[in-house]
Order: C-alpha cells, then structure tokens, then sequence
C-alpha cells in the first residue's frame, strides 16, 4: 500500500476522529453563514484529521507508530562507579 493511502486509511483514533467532526462542522457552518474564516479553520482541522498530523505538523507531536527492533536482545552493560 502506498505511503499516503496508507497515512490515510489506517491508524483512526479518537483525536483523529474529533478534527474530522470539528472540520466538517465548521466547514458547514462556513458555507451557511458564508463566513470564509471559519471556512479556513474548518479546512485547517480536516487536513489535521486527513493527514493525521497535530497542531505542529509532519507529525512532531506524535508517536512514532513503529519501533526500533534493533535494540532488542542486546545485553545491556552497566558499569560500577564507587564513591570515595
């Protein structure tokens, strides 16, 4: 599956579903009272929940959704430091 079809489809969460709603409510609102701002921060709120990014962008609040599996089996070494 490709990258953005995959950004898209997968890894729905409640956040994500919150912007959906917000978005597509305000974007409603916008087209009713013919208000252009609210029409931006409702378009602002579905990129957020389309692109499933935060209020900081490219995903810098997020969670990182895999782990590192290189790490894991190696054998930690701890070294005693004694205090005069």
């Amino acid at each position: 599956m490709n990258s953005w079809t995959q950004t898209i489809f997968t890894g729905w969460h409640f956040m994500r579903w919150t912007r959906l709603a917000i978005g597509m409510y305000a974007i409603v609102q916008a087209y009713m009272l013919h208000d252009t701002m609210i029409g931006f921060i409702g378009t602002f709120f579905l990129f957020q929940a389309v692109t499933n990014t935060g209020c900081c962008g490219a995903q810098a609040c997020a969670v990182p959704n895999k782990r590192d599996s290189s790490q894991k089996g190696k054998e930690i070494q701890f070294e005693e430091i004694k205090h005069n």
